[in-house]
């Protein structure tokens, strides 16, 4: 519990008396919950990701309707929740959380987001995660869950923030860090980039804490938005003309016949509107050769390649993974790409021979923490110097290989001054680079700021916190 200078410290509560465990009963089958926490384990175990296995699990176990549906909701809501929860564990064990079994503390995790996060009935959420345990470890463990959980009871989500978050006035930041469950390191950066530490960045966490829509992009040439949106019952997107909006919790989206059919794909819908950005300056000459110089695993391929195919441009796809590469060859299909294995920094490809050409650069991933729930606990203030030198480099190699007049589009997936401005920045000043007004890419699109670039909001737009600038090289 955080000590404040600025106010009475509020008296101990006395804890609920621990109840002594009841006699051996078998586990009532639950599998939705089964395969949240054995989500959460493969997390914690083998830094797996959320996204990844709990799919699989769903089609291994078909798990499917409601179950599905709590399943996600409890699995991503608990790893997205994890620095929130845990700090509320702790004001209620009596034992550090690292001197917690791991199997143990994944169900507290797990009952604890049911408790403050859910409308799940406080006795259905401790019952039932105290049979988890007692299934796997036995009564012991099962009495020491029951306890904790019953002292989380105590009061609900803002009552354990007001107590463990820093204090309001003097941190502001670190509170509303704690509040909507963010490092505290993250939620500066946030602030950084908005410039602003109230409402703002009150509205921008908020949305990062939420579980995203399924957003897909329709294949231009093959399908509209308008014939997408038919086919799977969602909207279309407010920006993207390719964009049709899913509501969370509608199922696995590969399993849709328009995605099994190459129709459309899933894709952001800010991914769609920077691919798009790429395409919509004018160029004086030719318009012929594009390329995606980091094309892992593909979506923005696919999107630049379709609309390549139908102005009679060809895409070439740099990618250094093998097995990477292997998969763009797989969802690009019959569009005209050239797909090759090779460093963005050193693709051997000829120098000056593209005219427009996409830097999709390695980033934190900070703007996209919303689909990947426990990735905001991974990453760490160190990762960010690395990666800001290797944007640097790409950038710097995409206008080598740009044409005199072409254009460039830099793209990272994070709102992070030292990934975006900070790049574009250097980079220009080093090449004598034009910045183009960003904005001008990005029609219809409110909110834009004062330029040139375009950083967009989860908050403001619905789509991750993507970045773009738009740069033409010097004739």
């Amino acid at each position: 519990m955080n000590q404040r200078s600025s106010r009475p410290s509020r008296p101990q509560r006395p804890h609920p008396p621990r109840r002594r465990p009841g006699p051996e009963r078998p586990p009532v089958d639950d599998p939705a919950r089964l395969a949240a926490l054995e989500t959460l384990r493969a997390v914690r175990q083998r830094d797996a990701y959320a996204n990844l296995v709990l799919p699989g699990l769903l089609r291994e176990r078909r798990i499917t309707g409601r179950d599905a549906a709590l399943a996600t909701e409890l699995a991503y809501g608990a790893a997205r929740a994890q620095g929130l929860l845990d700090a509320v564990l702790t004001a209620c064990s009596d034992r550090p959380l690292n001197a917690v079994d791991g199997a143990v503390l994944d169900a507290l995790r797990l009952g604890a987001y049911q408790l403050l996060r859910t409308r799940i009935p406080a006795h259905a959420a401790v019952a039932s995660t105290v049979d988890l345990v007692r299934a796997e470890l036995g009564s012991g463990a099962a009495g020491f869950a029951n306890a904790v959980l019953r002292r989380v009871t105590a009061q609900d989500e803002a009552g354990w923030v007001d107590e463990v978050a820093p204090d309001e006035e003097t941190d502001p930041i670190g509170h509303l860090a704690m509040a909507n469950a963010h490092p505290r390191w993250i939620a500066q950066a946030f602030a950084e980039a908005l410039g602003s530490r109230g409402e703002p960045l009150r509205d921008a966490l908020a949305a990062d804490d939420t579980r995203p829509a399924v957003h897909l992009a329709a294949r231009p040439g093959e399908c509209s938005a308008d014939e997408l949106a038919a086919m799977t019952g969602g909207e279309v997107a407010p920006y993207s003309p390719y964009g049709v909006l899913l509501e969370p919790g509608a199922g696995d989206p590969g399993d849709l016949d328009p995605v099994r059919e190459k129709l459309a794909g899933v894709q952001d819908e800010g991914s769609q509107l920077c691919a798009l950005a790429l395409t919509r300056p004018a160029l004086d000459g030719p318009d012929e050769r594009w390329l995606d110089l980091c094309a892992g695993p593909g979506g923005k391929a696919v999107m630049l390649g379709a609309l390549a195919q139908l102005s009679g441009a060809t895409l070439a796809a740099v990618e250094k993974a093998p097995h990477r590469a292997e998969l763009i060859r797989k969802v690009v299909g019959d569009l005209p790409i050239t797909v090759h294995v090779a460093d963005g920094r050193d693709s051997g490809l000829p120098a000056g021979s593209f005219d427009r050409v996409l830097v999709d650069a390695p980033c934190t991933g900070l703007g996209a923490l919303r689909r990947r729930p426990e990735a905001r606990w991974r990453r760490n203030p160190s990762d960010i110097a690395p990666l800001a030198r290797l944007q640097r480099e790409l950038l710097t190699a995409a206008l080598a290989l740009v044409r005199p007049g072409g254009v460039v589009a830099y793209v990272v997936c994070s709102p992070h001054l030292s990934e975006t401005v900070g790049v574009v920045a250097d980079v220009a000043r080093r090449t004598g680079a034009e910045r183009l007004d960003t904005r001008e890419a990005f029609p219809a699109v409110p909110h834009l700021g004062d330029g040139p670039h375009v950083q967009l909001w989860p908050h403001l737009h619905g789509t991750d916190a993507m970045f773009c600038a738009l740069l033409r090289r010097p004739v």
